[in-house]
This record gives C-alpha cells, sequence and structure tokens, in this order.
C-alpha cells in the first residue's frame, strides 16, 4: 500500500521507527516530512499529508504531532480526508469500519511505537464497512443540517 507520512518536530522520532517499519513490512511509504528536530509548525505538514491523500498520491495517511490534535485539524480541514484520532488499536480499526477513515493521527507523547504499531495494522487491514455507514460518510463531505431535530 502506498502510505504518506508526517509529523511536526514533536514526532520525528517516533515517524522515522515507523517509516522503517512500514517499510519492512512491505509497503510504499511517502515521508514528507519534517527531516530535522527543528520547530515546525504542524499545520503545513497536515496540509501537505491532505494534499498527498486527496490527490490520490497516497491511498491512507498517518498523521503525527506531539497530541495528534492539531495536526488532524488540520487534515480534516481537506473535505477529502477523514481523518481520525487514535490512540488504540480498536479506534483505529472503527475509524475506518464505520467512518471510512483515510488518515488516522496519533501524539507521540501520548502513544509508545507498540501501540504506534498496532493502531497502523488494525487501520490498514480493516475494510470500511459500508451499509449503512455510507450515508453517515457520505455527509461527511457535504453537510445539511435541514431537517435535524
Amino acid at each position: 500500500m502506498h502510505i504518506a507520512i508526517a509529523s511536526d518536530h514533536a514526532a520525528l522520532e517516533l515517524k522515522a521507527a515507523l517509516v522503517a517499519w512500514l517499510e519492512e513490512n512491505g509497503h510504499d511509504v511517502n515521508d514528507l516530512g519534517p527531516a530535522t528536530a527543528d520547530s515546525v509548525d504542524y499545520p503545513d505538514y497536515g496540509y501537505k499529508l491532505a494534499d498527498a491523500v486527496a490527490s490520490g498520491s497516497a491511498e491512507r495517511g498517518i498523521a503525527l504531532c506531539g497530541s495528534g490534535i492539531g495536526i488532524s485539524i488540520a487534515v480534516n480541514r481537506n473535505p477529502a480526508c477523514r481523518c481520525a484520532l487514535v490512540s488504540e488499536g480498536l479506534s483505529a480499526r472503527l475509524s475506518r469500519e464505520h467512518n471510512d477513515a483515510n488518515v488516522i493521527a496519533m501524539g507521540a507523547r501520548l502513544v509508545g511505537i507498540e501501540i504506534a504499531k498496532d493502531c497502523i495494522t488494525q487501520f490498514l487491514n480493516t475494510e470500511f464497512g459500508g451499509d449503512r455507514h455510507q450515508r453517515r460518510v457520505d455527509k461527511l463531505s457535504a453537510p445539511n443540517t435541514e431537517g435535524v431535530a
């Protein structure tokens, strides 16, 4: 699978470990940066990751920052992206099964490497459930509050 990954400076070490692990497991990984531990702004890398997923150059994306919160907000600014902030495997699996997430975000200060690997494994190996979930996912890209009680 072609996967794009991006982080801020706080998640640089986690990103490097995950890139190596993903490549060892046969994935084509596009590391969108940063390349050094110099301070950077997570929105810049979140937008870059979102563009890669939205354009189709990556099938899935992995976004990392200190908490995972800021970069997930940045990714979700792109209407083609459904980024879920996850911290354990079940939420990663459900993000795919129920929400057809195409990006997951994690906080390097909150999850260790083994938890991150479990989240990614669940994210990459779970198919979207479709059926009743599809109409809800469709509404994520076309919000409409008419008729909502």
